[in-house]
Protein backbone atom coordinates (compact mmCIF):
# COMPACT_ATOMS: atom_id res chain seq x y z
CA UNK A 1 0.00 0.00 0.00
CA UNK A 2 1.81 3.12 -0.63
CA UNK A 3 1.36 6.06 1.25
CA UNK A 4 -0.56 9.31 0.24
CA UNK A 5 2.53 11.98 -0.70
CA UNK A 6 4.29 9.65 -2.81
CA UNK A 7 3.35 11.48 -6.22
CA UNK A 8 3.77 15.19 -5.19
CA UNK A 9 3.47 15.82 -8.86
CA UNK A 10 1.66 19.38 -9.12
CA UNK A 11 -1.54 17.21 -10.85
CA UNK A 12 -1.67 15.32 -7.69
CA UNK A 13 -1.51 18.23 -5.10
CA UNK A 14 -4.08 20.50 -7.75
CA UNK A 15 -6.12 16.97 -6.92
CA UNK A 16 -5.70 16.13 -3.30
CA UNK A 17 -6.80 19.82 -2.57
CA UNK A 18 -9.60 20.05 -4.64
CA UNK A 19 -7.37 23.14 -6.97
CA UNK A 20 -7.39 25.35 -3.45
CA UNK A 21 -4.07 26.87 -3.01
CA UNK A 22 -4.73 28.41 0.02
CA UNK A 23 -6.43 26.90 3.72
CA UNK A 24 -9.79 28.05 4.61
CA UNK A 25 -8.86 28.47 8.16
CA UNK A 26 -5.59 30.64 9.75
CA UNK A 27 -5.76 27.93 13.11
CA UNK A 28 -2.31 26.43 11.52
CA UNK A 29 1.17 27.56 11.69
CA UNK A 30 4.12 25.11 11.72
CA UNK A 31 4.17 23.92 15.38
CA UNK A 32 0.16 24.37 16.10
CA UNK A 33 -0.67 20.84 17.72
CA UNK A 34 -3.29 18.93 15.71
CA UNK A 35 -5.55 16.29 17.31
CA UNK A 36 -8.13 13.59 15.85
CA UNK A 37 -11.46 13.87 17.25
CA UNK A 38 -12.90 11.05 15.49
CA UNK A 39 -11.80 7.64 13.23
CA UNK A 40 -11.86 8.34 10.04
CA UNK A 41 -15.26 8.12 7.89
CA UNK A 42 -15.50 5.45 5.44
CA UNK A 43 -14.96 7.06 1.92
CA UNK A 44 -12.48 9.89 3.45
CA UNK A 45 -9.64 10.51 0.80
CA UNK A 46 -6.44 8.92 2.18
CA UNK A 47 -4.53 11.98 3.01
CA UNK A 48 -7.29 12.92 5.50
CA UNK A 49 -7.63 9.31 6.74
CA UNK A 50 -3.95 9.47 7.41
CA UNK A 51 -4.35 12.76 9.27
CA UNK A 52 -6.83 11.26 12.07
CA UNK A 53 -4.78 8.11 12.15
CA UNK A 54 -1.51 9.88 12.88
CA UNK A 55 -2.93 12.50 15.49
CA UNK A 56 -4.37 10.25 18.15
CA UNK A 57 -2.08 11.98 20.19
CA UNK A 58 -0.98 15.82 19.76
CA UNK A 59 0.86 16.05 16.31
CA UNK A 60 2.60 19.56 15.15
CA UNK A 61 1.91 20.29 11.02
CA UNK A 62 5.39 20.19 10.15
CA UNK A 63 5.19 16.60 11.31
CA UNK A 64 2.20 15.78 9.69
CA UNK A 65 4.22 17.50 6.54
CA UNK A 66 7.16 15.75 6.65
CA UNK A 67 5.24 12.34 7.64
CA UNK A 68 2.87 12.40 4.48
CA UNK A 69 6.37 13.96 2.57
CA UNK A 70 3.40 16.72 1.28
CA UNK A 71 4.44 20.56 1.26
CA UNK A 72 3.04 22.52 4.79
CA UNK A 73 0.51 24.55 2.20
CA UNK A 74 -1.33 21.52 1.41
CA UNK A 75 -1.52 19.83 4.96
CA UNK A 76 -2.40 23.49 6.26
CA UNK A 77 -5.28 22.61 3.44
CA UNK A 78 -6.40 19.44 4.59
CA UNK A 79 -6.37 20.43 8.04
CA UNK A 80 -8.59 23.16 7.53
CA UNK A 81 -10.99 20.80 5.64
CA UNK A 82 -10.66 18.05 8.70
CA UNK A 83 -11.36 20.98 11.20
CA UNK A 84 -14.35 22.38 9.44
CA UNK A 85 -15.85 19.25 9.67
CA UNK A 86 -14.97 18.74 13.71
CA UNK A 87 -13.16 15.87 13.07
CA UNK A 88 -10.01 17.79 14.89
CA UNK A 89 -8.90 19.95 16.83
CA UNK A 90 -5.97 22.56 16.88
CA UNK A 91 -3.96 24.72 19.42
CA UNK A 92 -0.51 26.42 19.60
CA UNK A 93 1.86 24.60 22.60
CA UNK A 94 2.30 26.68 25.83
CA UNK A 95 5.09 29.00 25.54
CA UNK A 96 7.93 28.59 28.15
CA UNK A 97 7.36 31.36 31.02
CA UNK A 98 10.04 34.34 30.92
CA UNK A 99 11.06 35.92 33.90
CA UNK A 100 8.60 38.45 33.37
CA UNK A 101 5.75 35.83 34.20
CA UNK A 102 6.99 34.33 36.93
CA UNK A 103 6.07 35.21 40.41
CA UNK A 104 7.59 37.59 42.60
CA UNK A 105 10.69 35.62 44.39
CA UNK A 106 9.99 37.31 47.57
CA UNK A 107 6.29 36.33 47.38
CA UNK A 108 7.19 32.49 46.81
CA UNK A 109 9.68 32.81 49.80
CA UNK A 110 6.93 34.61 51.82
CA UNK A 111 4.29 32.02 50.91
CA UNK A 112 6.83 29.30 52.07
CA UNK A 113 7.69 30.79 55.31
CA UNK A 114 3.73 30.35 55.86
CA UNK A 115 3.24 27.09 54.87
CA UNK A 116 5.99 26.17 57.48
CA UNK A 117 4.34 27.78 59.83
CA UNK A 118 1.22 25.61 59.54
Amino acid sequence: MSRPGRDDSPDRLYTVTGGRSRANSTAFDLVTLVVSEFDPAPGMQSEHRAILAMCRRPTAVVEIAAELRLPVSIVKILLSDLLAAGRVTARHPQPLPTASSLPDPLVLEQVLVGLRNL
